[in-house]
């Protein structure tokens, strides 16, 4: 005859949290402690925690406020202790803008400064950051280089889509992309490189503009915003970004 041993407290305390996550509809998720969907889906529940932010709890499990909120029907940033949260699927919910994800959330990002989001086109097919870098700081003096925050390639000296971070976004600089120093100064600048009074941008370009944009607005800025391109905020002195830019098929997407 064999007997089964008793159950240690560990293991009484696991069997009950396992029961607790079946009458709630839930399985275990691979990390003791915290409950996923059935289905097999990724997501976990955290528990809110005094002094908790949904920026913090998105880096803590890499992923956006975005995502939190549309995750858990928030309409605010306001979460309460004790709150029970669902963390959704790591899988990345963008294609271009992994990478501008990372760096920002590597760096001290002033939220309450940045207002507006700039579309440019750079007026000719060839260049990426770096020699746009050069030409700023050597032949425009820009004592600080590059004009933009980011850039987007067109496949010619950088991937097609490929969104390069400029110096000014990692050390959360001004900008110096339109004539009006006080949209400079709340304003991030997004060079879309072509010369778009020939042709049209690419489909990859726009796809990463887009996202980039609605990464900026959503998840970094965070407060009513603006949308807007060059030749709206200095008129008369550009046509930037061009006759074939979408300009407003974007403005119908990120209403201001």
């Amino acid at each position: 005859m064999r007997f089964q041993a008793m159950p240690t407290l560990e293991g009484r305390r696991r069997f009950l949290y396992r029961i607790s996550c079946i009458q709630a509809g839930l399985m275990l998720a691979p990390l003791w402690g915290h409950c996923a969907p059935v289905g097999g889906a990724q997501s976990v529940i955290y528990i809110v925690k005094k002094g908790d932010t949904l920026t913090h709890i998105g880096r803590r499990y890499k992923v956006s406020v975005r995502q939190l909120k549309r995750a858990n029907g928030l309409r605010s940033d306001l979460i309460r202790t004790g709150q029970k949260l669902v963390i959704p699927s790591r899988k990345p919910e963008f294609r271009y803008i992994a990478e501008v994800v990372a760096a920002t959330e590597a760096i001290e990002v002033e939220r309450r400064r940045w207002k507006i989001v700039v579309g440019h086109h750079s007026g000719i097919d060839r260049g990426n950051a770096k020699t746009y870098h050069r030409y700023h700081l050597e032949q425009r003096r820009m004592e600080n280089g590059l004009a933009y925050h980011f850039v987007i390639g067109n496949g010619i000296d950088s991937g097609d889509g490929q969104i390069e971070i400029g110096n000014r976004w990692l050390r959360q600089l001004h900008g110096g992309h339109v004539k009006k120093e006080k949209v400079n100064e709340v304003g991030i600048g997004v060079c879309v490189v072509g010369n778009f009074e020939r042709h049209r941008p690419s489909r990859k370009q726009l796809e990463a503009f887009s996202e980039l944009v609605q990464y900026l607005r959503e998840d970094i800025i965070r407060v009513p915003s603006r949308f807007a391109v060059h030749k709206e905020i200095d008129p008369g002195r550009t046509v930037c970004p061009g006759r074939y830019f979408p300009v407003s098929a974007m403005h119908r997407r990120f209403p201001s």
